[in-house]
Formats: structure tokens, C-alpha cells, sequence
């Protein structure tokens, strides 16, 4: 019997796979198998917070695969990703197979290589419980914040809202800078810029700094006159300049965050976009026989450190002693220090193989692939590379006591820019020759020069930027908010739910956005603080480290948060709190208005302000873009209106196609548009209709309803059932024609013409 090795991805499973012997099997379960249910709260919150957790529509053939290959294994291996969520699906997986918590079935590689593979599978251990335990945590708390909050939402704003611990917060950062610019006043300032030649008659620019107390700043044209005219000669004195040497050191290997700010800035991509490619350079890729075959080509993409692996660093090294030479080697072993409270458990980002240089790999990848790999490669070879060694000349020219200054610098030894340049000001773009770079001229101390142009220039303050993915996620690191695993989820439901949208890379707040980030601050401000979700994170992180249990840290947590929701529930509608509609140029085609974008449970539409005195409506897509639909405004019905005479209109609607008095709206005649399925009522023998339901499905009823009950989803059939002679119908989920007498099971696969349905 072979041995069973299980995994989330089926990519993964492939590159495992082409590792292990004939011997081992691998499977995929495709994410978790079992999460709590989404139509109910489902945590016992008086019984210990219980979760009560289901399988997952859509996941019964896995879990019945899993089972079968079970059944057989001589012995099984979980071996989903290496952090808290990895550790809760195996978590799920063992419950729902059976395997004993004392079973050492667990493993885990930071890297999926063949070595990484098998080393990991020579070490299986138990099941890590208490990080399971503290992502249960997490998902309680945010299923009893998420369940809880959308409650009291739908009463006291309106239906369809929700709220979660981490995007409410998200949400508010964002509302809370697009206030900061609202209210923001600019300020004047001016500068003064001066262009000059030299004795030997090259030119320098250089720009107003300050006088011999420091640095000035000039606030209004009165001072940038004063300036101006203390400084009207012909002449200014070079009195000092200054040759150094810098140094710059490299940034070190990439975490989730900086990855993401690095490749939202430089390849443009979506954090949600950035963590599915990587997910597949970690999760391995066919390069190629000659280069390994299936290879994980970066460590895990999850991490907030920044430490790297001896036998990592020695890979580098041999590397760049032999693309680029030892002197490009540092002659002590860079140590890159992680962030205060970052959890050390993977190492940062990096290439698997170092000596995978990204043009060898380049025609196995996508683009994107191609990309974010390169970035990666680029980034982590650099951070073991020696700095790089500026020599900087800074200049100062005097008049009328007022200082001037310039400077630049030139690259004596380019170092790790060589391989990478992080966008950081100051240093040139890695594609950029020395030789090319804009050299000051030969200037001596109390050498004179002469203006050849001095202007002033006024200025005004700009508001602070609005975020993009990038600084947001800049943001949540610094402030301790959420974890690599949520940056990306966290910015994805925020776009989805229209609390923030895109405007070209920045993300701004919508009135929808605003609206529940201030009924959130009025009723639930601890919710949003950050400093205590901040802390919130570091709670979840001692569950794991056994300095605290799950029952402590959510019976603390809801405590206060039941107060607040009985709070919130009593108290009146706060003045203020209602959601402008966002009014579209499309105007009503029947009343003249320009319609209003709103939020209905089959999501956004438009509709005409003057509602509900005029009810039309018009379908719009994802852009919010009008769906043209047929048939045209005009079609007519071919019979006339019941109230006044007027011809009748074939109209469309939510519900699909119905009738409408042309008069409208003057005459609100309305009537349903119905089809004779020319089968006979199994109970009174009337006609049955069909008819558009919710969702524009069709609905079958006796022509008699309601005074005859027969009604179904299912599209009756003239044939009668072979086995027990009872009415067919066509079951359009299953694509079969079924009996639905209870004690006949006939049925068979058939798939019906759509113009039949």
C-alpha cells in the first residue's frame, strides 16, 4: 500500500509528486474542507465558544477521495502550508479522517524542493494544536464581529451591509486620510533657484537654502523679493565644498509586505494578483528536465521575517563570486534584523536556488511569474551583495548672506546595484552606466561665478497622497494590523463590498465607505482603534505560544463587545447617518431624471429618484456601465391595456419580461408575461404557465393558481414516467428528466435545447 501525502493545491501536488517514489501518493484538497456555516453564526457563544463546523458546498468529492486513498494508505502525511491556516486545514483534514491527535502525520518545507521534500517527510510530528487553537481563534472572533456587526447594520443603516474586524478598520484608514484632504488648507511657499558659470565656463545650478543660521523657508513673495534683492549681483562666492564617501547598504530580502509594495510600485500588479503568483512560484512549476523538472522556485510567499538560511547564504555567495566576482561579496555576513514582533517561523522571501538566475527559468514562466520572480531573485542575490560606494561632492555658494547649495555624486563601486536598485532616492537605476551620470563640474573654495539666471517660484502645499495597496499595506505593518496571510483579503473585500474603490492605483473611500466607518466610530470605536487590533494580533500570537487559551482571550473580547451591540441595537438612527446615491448621467425613460446608482440584494442597479411615483429601473455590469437589453423600450405586446386602452409594452425587468401599459406613467397597468408549456395540471387537468421568478428562472404553475396548488422549479413533460405512469419532469441542476412520485426513483441524464427551458 502506498503512502498518502495531502496538500491545498494541486500544483503543489504535482511538484511533490515528481519528488517522491512510486511509493507515495499525493493529493490535493484544494483549501480547507470544513469552515463554519454562512447562513448561520455557528458558535455556541454560552457552551465555550464552540465552533460547529460543515463541510464545504462543493467539497464532497474531495472529501470522499481523501477517504478512499485513506482507506488504503499504510500511512498518511499532511502536508499543507507551513503556517496557522496550513496547520488548521490539516487540522480539519485529520478530524475528518479520523487520525488520532498523538499521530505524528504532519510535515512541513519552507521551500518545495526535492530536498526540502524529503527531509521533511523523514520528520513527520503531531498536529501543532495551539496554532491550530489560534487560528480558530481568529476565525471566531472574526466570524462573531463579521456575524454580529452585519446584524446591526442591516437594522439600523440598511440591508446587505457587513462588517469585519480587520476590513472595518481597512476601511476606516482609508475614509480617514480622504477627510484629511478634504479639510486640508494649502500653504504658500516659494523657492529660488539660480543657474551660474564657472571660471572655466561650465554651468551650475543650484537652489536657495537658507542663511548662516540654517535653513530658511520662504513664505510668501515679500520674502523671495528680499532674498532676491540682497542677492542681485553679478557675482557669488563658492565658501565651501565637501568631498565624501557614502556608503549604501542593500534592503534585505523581501516579506509579505515589502513584497508587495515592491511589486505594486515597480510591476504594477494587485496585492491579491502579487500573492497568487507567488502562491505559484511556491507551490512549483515545470522548468524543464535539464534544470530539475518540477521545482518550487521561492520559499514561502507568508512571512514577516527577514532571516535566511546558512546554506541560503552560502548558495549566494558561490553565485556572485562567479557572475560577478568576490569583491562583490561583503566581507562581513550580512544580518538583516526583522521588525518588532514579527514571528519568526519562515525566513523571508528568496529564491529556492540562488543559482536559478531568472533568465534561465524564463521560458517556463508567464509573464507575471517571470516577473515576480525576477524581482525576488534580484532583491534577495542583492541583500547578500557588498554596498555600494558613492563619492558625493555638496556645495555651497554665498551672496548677501543668504546660502545656496548643490551637490552630486558619482559611483566608484557599484556593489549591489549592480543587481538591484529598490526606487530609493539617491541611487541610479541599475540599467544606468556610470559614465552617464551628471557630473559637477571642477568647483574650488571662494571661487566666483557668475548668474546667469535666478528666479523665484511660487508653491503650494499639497494634501497628504491617498493610499494605494502599497503604502496601505506600509500602514498595516507599521501599526501592527492584521498579518501577511490578511494583507491581500483584507484590501480584495473592501473593493468588493464598494466601501472603497479604485481610482487608477489609489484607493478611495465611497459614501458607502464612509457611512459605515462613522456609524462604526460613534457605536463600535474600539473595533476600529488600532492600537487595539494591534493588540488583538499579538493576543492571537500568545494563544500559540501557550501564554493565554482560546476561551480567555473571546470571553474577554466578548464581554464588551455584547454590551455594545445591546447598545447600539437601542439606541435611535444618529442623524446624518443615510447613504447619498450617486447620480449616473443616464437619464429615466420616463420621467426625464438622471438616475441614481443604487445597492439591491442582486447588487448594483439604477433607478429613478422620483421613486416610488416612478418605479423604472435599468440593469447595469461591474463599471456600472447600463446593460442594454432586448426587446426595446417599444416592442409591443399586441393586445391593449385593460385600464385606459393604450397599447401594452413588452418590458423587462428583474423578474425577466412582463407586459406595461404605454401610458406609464399615467396608467401603472402592469401584467405578467406567461407561457401555455401546452402540458396539462396533474390535478385539475388546466393549463400549465411558466413564468420568470427571482433571478429570471422559470417558475411553473396551473393556470388555476392559486385555487389549485400545483406549482415547480422543475419543467413538467408531456411523457409519463415508464416505470409508474406518473407526469416527467426535467431537473434543469441535474440536467435529467426525473419521476417525482415518492415511491418511484426513475430518472435519467438529458440535457435539454435551451430554447426548450
Amino acid at each position: 500500500m502506498a503512502n498518502l501525502v495531502i496538500v491545498e493545491s494541486p500544483s503543489k501536488a504535482n511538484t511533490i509528486k515528481s519528488y517522491l517514489g512510486s511509493s507515495y501518493k499525493v493529493i490535493a484538497s484544494v483549501g480547507h474542507i470544513r469552515d463554519l456555516p454562512k447562513s448561520t453564526l455557528g458558535i455556541d457563544v454560552e457552551n465555550g465558544f464552540a465552533p460547529h463546523y460543515i463541510n464545504i458546498r462543493g467539497k464532497g468529492d474531495v472529501i470522499k477521495e481523501l477517504k478512499k486513498e485513506a482507506k488504503l494508505a499504510s500511512k498518511i502525511y499532511l502536508a499543507t502550508d507551513p503556517d496557522r491556516e496550513g496547520e488548521a486545514i490539516s487540522w480539519h483534514i485529520a478530524e475528518e479522517l479520523g487520525i488520532s491527535k498523538d499521530t505524528p502525520c504532519r510535515v512541513t518545507f519552507n521551500e518545495i524542493t526535492k530536498s526540502a521534500v524529503k527531509e521533511g517527510i523523514k520528520h513527520p510530528r503531531k498536529i501543532n494544536e495551539d496554532l491550530v487553537n489560534s487560528q480558530q481563534a481568529r476565525r471566531i472572533l472574526d466570524r462573531l464581529v463579521g456575524f454580529k456587526l452585519s446584524e446591526v447594520l442591516w437594522k439600523k443603516l440598511k440591508s446587505g451591509l457587513s462588517a469585519g474586524r480587520v476590513q472595518s478598520v481597512a476601511t476606516r484608514i482609508i475614509t480617514e486620510r480622504e477627510e484629511e484632504i478634504r479639510a486640508f488648507v494649502p500653504q504658500e511657499y516659494w523657492t529660488i533657484e539660480a543657474s551660474f558659470n564657472t571660471a572655466s565656463g561650465d554651468t551650475v545650478s543650484a537652489r536657495f537654502y537658507g542663511d548662516s543660521t540654517g535653513k530658511l523657508k520662504i513664505e510668501n513673495e515679500a520674502q523671495a523679493d528680499k532674498i532676491l534683492s540682497a542677492v542681485n549681483s553679478d557675482t557669488f562666492k563658492v565658501s565651501s565644498v565637501k568631498h565624501t564617501q557614502k556608503y549604501k547598504a542593500p534592503m534585505p530580502p523581501f516579506t509579505t509586505s515589502s513584497l508587495i509594495q515592491d511589486a505594486s510600485k515597480k510591476l504594477g500588479f494587485q496585492s491579491q494578483k502579487i500573492m497568487k503568483v507567488a502562491q505559484e512560484l511556491y507551490d512549483g512549476l515545470n522548468i524543464g528536465a535539464e534544470l530539475g523538472g518540477f521545482q518550487g522556485l521561492i520559499t514561502y510567499m507568508r512571512t514577516d521575517s527577514t532571516r535566511i538560511s546558512d546554506s541560503a547564504k552560502n548558495a549566494a555567495a558561490a553565485y556572485i563570486a562567479e557572475a560577478y566576482g568576490k569583491e562583490y561579496i561583503p566581507k562581513n555576513e550580512r544580518v538583516y534584523k526583522s521588525a518588532t514582533g514579527a514571528q519568526d517561523a519562515h525566513e523571508a522571501i528568496r529564491p529556492s536556488n540562488p543559482a536559478l538566475a531568472p533568465s534561465k527559468v524564463r521560458k517556463a514562466l508567464s509573464s507575471d511569474q517571470y516577473k515576480l520572480y525576477k524581482l525576488i531573485w534580484e532583491r534577495f542575490i542583492a541583500s547578500q551583495m557588498e554596498s555600494a560606494v558613492l563619492d558625493t561632492v555638496s556645495v555651497d555658494i554665498e551672496s548677501g548672506g543668504y546660502v545656496f547649495k548643490t551637490g552630486g555624486y558619482i559611483i566608484k563601486f557599484r556593489g549591489y546595484l549592480a543587481v538591484y536598485d529598490g526606487g530609493e532616492k539617491g541611487v541610479v537605476p541599475e540599467d544606468e552606466e556610470e559614465e552617464n551620470l551628471a557630473k559637477l563640474p571642477d568647483i574650488k573654495r571662494l571661487e566666483k561665478l557668475k548668474v546667469t539666471d535666478i528666479k523665484k517660484n511660487q508653491h503650494f502645499t499639497e494634501p497628504p497622497p491617498r493610499y494605494t495597496e502599497a503604502s496601505l499595506v506600509d500602514f498595516f505593518k507599521e501599526r501592527g494590523i492584521g498579518r501577511p496571510s490578511t494583507y491581500a483579503p483584507t484590501i480584495t473585500i473592501i473593493t468588493s463590498r464598494n466601501y472603497v474603490k479604485r481610482d487608477g492605483k489609489s484607493l478611495v473611500a465611497t459614501p458607502l465607505g464612509e457611512l459605515i466607518t462613522n456609524y462604526m466610530r460613534a457605536n463600535f470605536p474600539e473595533i476600529i482603534d488600532y492600537d487595539f487590533t494591534a493588540t488583538m494580533e499579538a493576543t492571537l500570537d500568545s494563544i500559540e505560544n501557550k501564554e493565554t487559551t482560546i476561551i480567555g482571550v473571546l470571553s474577554d473580547f466578548y464581554k464588551k463587545f455584547e454590551k455594545d451591540l445591546a447598545d447600539a441595537l437601542k439606541a435611535e438612527r444618529t442623524s446624518g447617518m443615510s447613504l447619498p446615491h450617486e447620480v449616473s448621467e443616464v437619464p429615466c425613460d420616463f420621467c426625464g431624471k438622471l438616475m441614481v446608482y443604487k445597492t439591491g440584494r442582486f447588487g448594483k442597479f439604477l433607478a429613478c429618484p422620483s421613486y416610488p411615483q416612478c418605479k423604472c429601473t435599468k440593469a447595469v455590469d461591474s463599471s456600472g456601465k447600463v446593460i442594454e437589453t432586448a426587446p426595446a423600450k417599444k416592442s409591443l405586446a399586441g393586445f391593449k391595456c385593460e385600464a385606459c386602452g393604450a397599447e401594452m409594452l413588452v418590458r423587462r425587468g428583474r423578474y425577466g419580461e412582463f407586459y406595461a401599459c404605454s401610458n406609464y406613467p399615467s396608467c401603472k397597468f402592469t401584467k405578467q408575461k406567461v407561457m401555455d408549456t401546452g402540458v396539462p395540471c396533474p390535478i385539475c387537468s388546466s393549463k400549465i404557465l411558466s413564468r420568470h421568478a427571482k433571478g429570471n428562472s422559470l417558475f411553473y404553475s396551473c393556470e388555476a393558481y392559486p385555487e389549485c396548488s400545483f406549482s415547480s422549479w422543475d419543467k413538467p413533460l408531456l411523457e409519463k414516467c415508464p416505470d409508474c405512469g406518473a407526469n416527467l419532469y426535467y431537473k434543469k441542476s441535474k440536467k435529467a428528466v426525473i419521476c417525482k412520485e415518492k415511491s418511484c426513483s426513475y430518472q435519467r441524464e438529458e440535457e435539454m435545447p435551451v430554447d426548450e427551458l
